[in-house]
């Protein structure tokens, strides 16, 4: 595809993209979750997985919560056994919260659910519709690393 040939960015398609985007997510995050955990808590819980032990702050930046609300998730996560908070070595004022044992088999568990969900979506398509959703993969990639920065 030559520069000349990419279709050019209408209001429609983006709203279409976006509408797209937003049900596949919100059915992934609504799908039934058996673990009690809300939206909020499961998504802090799995960047405390991803990124390993983080300051309080780091994570209230990287998940877009205010302070307070992340303690309240943090405390509900250690009631749970999932998570745990203790001082930062090299800032006695800072704290480093992390996943415990628990907190990691319960993310892995929750991803395997996930990914099993997608894998039925993705085999009630059409082998094209397939093929084009997994074609778009690296664009979409490219897209939410762009929408992080």
């Amino acid at each position: 595809m030559t520069p000349t040939d990419v279709p050019a960015i209408d209001e429609e398609s983006v709203i279409r993209l976006r509408n797209a985007v937003l049900r596949v997510a919100r059915r992934l995050r609504t799908s039934g979750d058996p673990e009690g955990l809300t939206a909020t808590q499961s998504s802090v819980l799995a960047t405390l997985v991803r990124q390993g032990p983080t300051r309080a702050g780091d994570l209230a930046e990287a998940e877009a919560l205010n302070p307070t609300l992340l303690s309240r998730v943090l405390a509900h996560l250690e009631a749970r056994g999932l998570a745990a908070r203790g001082p930062d070595p090299d800032d006695g004022r800072a704290t480093i919260a992390r996943a415990t044992p628990g907190g990691r088999r319960l993310v892995e568990r929750l991803r395997g659910r996930r990914a099993a969900l997608l894998v039925d979506w993705l085999e009630g398509l059409t082998p094209e519709g397939r093929a084009s959703l997994l074609a778009a993969l690296p664009a979409l990639e490219e897209l939410a690393e762009g929408a992080r920065a």
